[in-house]
């Protein structure tokens, strides 16, 4: 077992020089502004004074915050459907294949792909001229931002209750029956909550990237949608304020830690050994 032990050295490597290294320059630079010739670096809560002060930032975080929870919401009233078919279709590796195959491509191709789908001159203007209906303007809207999201991530929801679902002890749903439940009443009081677990994870695997996305709203918005990505993209890239994104950085990470908290704790109520626990 000694000798394995030698396997993880070039995982801790890449962990420092990718993971640790650059947190703690984002701490840094959060608390810190720019010195004098005396001092390089000055102790500063400036930046974050800023951003709470700052009401079109807090808007930005709200908006975030508001585009992830639907995003969240419509992966899982869809995904859901989709999983449990695929259940309980004869063709579940075929179905499986067919979630996955999107995610094959590049994400920043994709939604390259449906900001022609929605722009002026897209598939969605073609069908509406087919009618004679005018041009539906779509890429400024927040429905082309979170039609974008939902597409791109919701194969993480479907394959994650997908894998809850499938893993379900059939013998209950018998039990179920013999106690006189229907169809509705087993899927309510058995396949729910036996999935909830699954749910879960996916929620966890939608909201977290989608709080956090910068180049779906910056495609898809018209490029005057901004959420906190976008915020933390140009205060590093173009405006060459590091302190203050490395300080909204920051709260983002406190955001995204508070979610996964909460995610993790509503897992351990619903999940049938949590409960047992």
């Amino acid at each position: 077992m000694k000798s394995f032990r030698k396997l993880v050295y070039p995982y801790i490597v890449w962990a420092v020089i990718m993971i640790i290294v650059p947190m703690v320059m984002i701490l840094l630079y959060a608390f810190t502004k720019e010195g004098n010739s005396v001092r390089n670096f000055i102790f500063s809560l400036d930046s974050f004074r800023r951003f709470f002060s700052d009401k079109v930032f807090l808007g930005v975080l709200e908006r975030s915050l508001v585009i992830a929870v639907l995003t969240t919401f419509f992966c899982v009233i869809l995904g859901y459907p989709a999983a449990y078919a695929m259940v309980r279709s004869r063709f579940k590796i075929q179905w499986v294949l067919l979630t996955t195959i999107p995610t094959w491509i590049n994400m920043l191709v994709r939604t390259y792909a449906w900001r022609g789908i929605m722009d002026n001159k897209g598939l969605i203007n073609a069908f509406f001229g087919l009618f004679g209906l005018g041009p539906f303007k779509m890429l400024e809207t927040n429905f082309a931002v979170v039609l974008g999201m939902v597409y791109n991530f919701i194969p993480f929801m479907i394959l994650q209750i997908y894998n809850s679902l499938e893993k379900l002890d059939k013998s209950y749903l018998e039990a179920a029956a013999d106690l006189g439940a229907n169809r509705v009443q087993a899927f309510l009081r058995v396949t729910l909550p036996l999935s909830a677990p699954g749910v879960i994870s996916g929620i966890t695997l939608v909201f977290l990237p989608a709080v956090s996305s910068f180049f779906i709203p910056k495609l898809l918005g018209g490029g005057q949608y901004v959420l906190i990505g976008n915020v933390i993209e140009n205060q590093f890239l173009t405006a060459g304020d590091w302190s203050f994104g490395s300080a909204i950085s920051l709260i983002m990470a406190v955001v995204i830690i508070i979610s996964m908290y909460i995610t993790r704790y509503i897992d351990k109520k619903v999940s049938p050994e949590g409960g047992n626990g």
